[in-house]
């Protein structure tokens, strides 16, 4: 029985590791076979007890099937240990064979840890006890028909207690199921938002927006709570029932068990025994009611985990091409952020040759930070193509483009490591290219006044880091291995004079290394060190050529800020 959904192509990763599910719980399920077999120890051991042993008084017997139960038990302990460690084993191998593909989704989408909180329930409803619950339910037909064996009248007793059981789960997925789906939904949606205000903290802080926030975060949360607590109600309301009916049910097969042994219709073992067996026959179905929560969130996290990556098929590992040399070109390329129809970027033709640098700049949401990420192939382009060396860079697979690129933002995140480490993009730290690195950036005078230099270790979001030493550390990580093309989002926005002078050195270094470097900037004294300009109004290109012919007329016509012009006019 497929607990987890419907089957997926085995082609794609869900499809693979829930094949791999399905496999091991085939063998979880062949041993819980011998498992549910060998439960049956303690009842005919009963059974044999009151009516061999006490009748005959013989404790050979007493002996030899007391050592015979003793046995049974202890397999049945070892069976229980590889049960468990097959399922605990289960759950390493799915998230080995999805965590990081979801980790990385997760960076390339730029969306939060959501499908990885999914991958977490998933994985710990499979090695739970719910899951063993459910693997030993099908059993419950052989224990009510072993009671039938025992006697009529006690099997009656049984199958309508397993009826009743079984009526009481589908009222309880029934009244859960919906209530549980919204409250994740809204949990979902509060986590998200929390996650949001977390990276504007100085914002909300420094402004005073905390209570409104709080607010909004307030009502969502109580509102995903409250629903939680409405199926947690109506769930514990049928746990409660699920375990009143399995100790009543015990009590009847007692009850009717004592009328038969009056009646001289069974023996005290067999009603004792027939206790015993109804209630390891019902008991996994009860568990599996306690546990339908956990069952119904599951399946949510694969349901979503099915939208994110179950129709995602692997693709071929492409032929590895030469280390480019910089020739960068835009080829009619009209771009929008993802998720969006509205065009930031139209009609952009131009190529740049590998050693020459050029500025970009142009009024507020005139599309030079999307044109660097279309540069650097993070976005894709609407229309046209994007291309370094001739191979479209949004297509290249990032592990093979990315370390001959070298990208700046505006926004520069440092990750939690050293100063080393980072500037080394978490890869090998080469301690000579790092140093170099940093040198270009004029960063190393002041890596070394920090505590302990290039091991200092650098805290979430390098919050231990000033605006300007966070922007020179991720400079230098932009120059580390020396890369053909180098994409530098306002390079000096948090340096002083002597930083400023220090990045155009570097940029000059790059340019005599043949290094092809794009310069976002308004500052006249960086972009009077480019070769080209490239003058951005609207999504469109307004001006481009040569800087020395070009920086006259801007800084005379304010072409820098267009919206003005129209004002004096």
């Amino acid at each position: 029985m497929n607990l987890l959904g419907q089957r997926l192509p085995l082609v794609t990763p869900l499809g693979r590791a829930m094949a791999a599910v399905r496999s091991t719980l085939g063998w979880v399920a062949f041993f819980s076979f011998f498992v549910n077999l060998l439960a049956l120890t303690s009842s005919i051991y009963m059974m044999q007890v009151y009516d061999r042993v006490l009748a005959s008084h013989s404790l050979p017997t007493l002996l030899g099937l007391t050592l015979f139960a003793l046995a049974c038990l202890l397999t049945l302990a070892g069976l229980e240990v590889v049960r468990s460690r097959l399922l605990v084993r289960l759950g390493a191998r799915l998230d080995a064979q999805l965590s990081g593909l979801l980790f990385e989704k997760t960076l390339a989408a730029g969306r939060n840890s959501q499908a990885l909180r999914d991958l977490d329930q998933l994985r710990g409803f499979v090695t739970g006890s719910t899951m063993l619950s459910l693997l030993d339910a099908p059993w419950m037909p052989i224990y009510i028909g072993l009671v039938y064996l025992l006697h009529p009248w006690l099997g009656h007793v049984a199958l309508l207690g397993g009826v009743v059981l079984f009526l009481l789960g589908l009222w309880n997925e029934r009244a859960t199921r919906a209530a549980l789906a919204e409250a994740g939904a809204e949990m979902a949606a509060g986590a998200r938002f929390a996650e949001i205000s977390a990276r504007n903290t100085d914002v909300i802080r420094a402004m005073g927006m905390l209570p409104g926030l709080a607010r909004l975060w307030r009502q969502r949360h109580d509102y995903g709570i409250g629903l939680q607590g409405l199926a947690s109600d109506k769930a514990a309301l049928v746990a409660a029932w699920a375990k009143s009916v399995r100790l009543l049910l015990q009590i009847a097969v007692l009850g009717v068990g004592a009328w038969l042994v009056i009646r001289a219709e069974c023996t005290a073992g067999v009603m004792i025994a027939a206790s015993i067996i109804m209630g390891r026959g019902l008991a996994p179905l009860e568990q599996a009611i306690g546990g339908w929560r956990g069952f119904l969130q599951a399946r949510e996290s694969y349901g979503r985990l099915r939208q994110e990556i179950g129709q995602e098929k692997p693709q071929d590992e492409p032929m590895p091409l030469p280390a480019p040399k910089g020739l960068l070109a835009f080829e009619g390329v009209s771009a929008a952020p993802p998720q969006s129809r509205r065009l930031t970027l139209q009609g952009i033709d131009f190529t740049l040759q590998p050693g020459t640098c050029l500025g970009i700049t142009g009024p507020s949401a005139a599309g030079k930070s999307t044109l660097v990420r279309l540069a650097v192939g993070v976005w894709a382009p609407a229309a046209g193509a994007v291309r370094l060396d001739g191979a479209r860079i949004d297509e290249s697979p990032r592990e093979h483009v990315g370390p001959h690129i070298g990208y700046l933002p505006q926004d520069i995140e440092l990750f939690p490591g050293s100063v080393a480490a980072n500037i080394a993009r978490f890869g090998e730290v080469d301690a000579e290219r790092v140093v170099e690195a940093a040198q270009l950036a004029g960063s190393h005078a002041m890596i070394l006044a920090l505590p302990e230099g290039y091991d200092t270790v650098i805290g979430p979001a390098g919050a231990n880091l000033s605006g300007g030493q966070r922007q020179r550390i991720g400079l230098a990580r932009a120059f580390y291995g020396n890369p053909p093309l180098i994409v530098l989002d306002e390079p000096t926005s948090n340096l002083d004079a002597e930083g400023e002078a220090a990045v155009r050195q570097g940029i000059d270094e790059m340019k005599r290394r043949q290094r092809t470097v794009l310069v976002v900037a308004h500052r006249p004294a960086l972009l009077g060190g480019t070769d080209q300009m490239l003058v951005l109004v609207g999504g469109q290109v307004v001006k481009f050529g040569a800087t020395q012919e070009l920086m006259p007329q801007i800084t005379r016509k304010s072409a820098l800020a267009p919206e003005e012009e129209a004002a004096r006019a």
